[in-house]
């Protein structure tokens, strides 16, 4: 069966090969259908990782045939998908992380658990869509009209924003209260948490418009105490460990398999 990408013309298609895993077959068919959920740059890394992945899927479901695992398909019955986790469930164990191994990762990754940067900052928006050019233009050079004003007369910024931002946070002049990463759209963000406290100097472009930006206050981020993040250490411990496991666990079977139509790395 051949396979072409309509993203990337000129090419020559890319053929899909049946694979062979332990005498049963995984077809061109069921490669091409698969492929969809395996996005990549090019059609023949989708085609690979597709095949690789059916690979491992047939060798878990043949491991749970073999172990017991009934694998049935009507409506209401147990899936595959269902049948491998209840063959992972008997084959491996999830980890028992104590608390010393908690706190011999906090103290080699101190700076991984630590409150968040906290900024308070208010802001005007200046509505202007991003494929209008001459919008943008007016919007920018508003906000640099309104930034000279502020320069002047700091006080003005409430008044300012009820009278020209786009944001409901007009309504409080412009406050955007406490504020964390992830809370603004990533432009604005980009700016605030560099930002040194004060006006901001120049229109800050984003998606929306252009925003004049006044940053009141900055919280640096803070060490949290141990007894605050050790559960939340122990589930990653947890999931590193149990992760690891299967990854091996995938590898034993690929090992002993009998496998045509690919190369699987061990």
């Amino acid at each position: 069966m051949h396979c072409s990408n309509s993203h990337q013309s000129g090419q020559e298609p890319v053929t899909i090969a049946e694979i062979k895993v332990n005498g049963e077959i995984i077809s061109e068919q069921a490669i091409a259908k698969e492929l969809e959920h395996h996005p990549s740059s090019s059609v023949a890394e989708a085609i690979e990782s597709t095949s690789k992945a059916l690979v491992i899927r047939e060798l878990l479901l043949q491991k749970a045939k073999s172990a017991g695992i009934s694998v049935l398909y009507s409506e209401g019955e147990k899936s595959e998908e269902e049948a491998i986790n209840q063959l992972l469930e008997q084959q491996i164990k999830l980890p028992q992380i104590n608390e010393q191994q908690c706190k011999d990762y906090f103290y080699a990754n101190r700076d991984k658990f630590c409150s968040p940067v906290l900024l308070e900052a208010k802001h005007i928006l200046l509505l202007a869509a991003p494929d209008d050019e001459q919008e943008r233009a007016e919007m920018k050079s508003l906000a640099q009209v309104l930034i000279a004003i502020l320069k002047r007369s700091p006080g003005k910024f409430p008044d300012l924003a009820r009278q020209y931002s786009a944001c409901p946070s007009k309504d409080v002049g412009g406050s955007l209260g406490q504020v964390t990463k992830g809370d603004t759209v990533a432009e604005l963000e980009d700016v605030m948490f560099t930002a040194a406290p004060g006006l901001y100097e120049k229109p800050i472009s984003t998606r929306f418009g252009f925003h004049v930006l006044y940053l009141e206050h900055r919280g640096e981020a803070e060490p949290l105490p141990f007894d605050q993040v050790k559960e939340r250490i122990a589930h990653y411990l947890e999931q590193q460990i149990y992760r690891k496991s299967i990854s091996q666990f995938i590898s034993s079977l690929v090992k002993q398999a009998d496998i045509d139509g690919i190369e699987m790395e061990v």
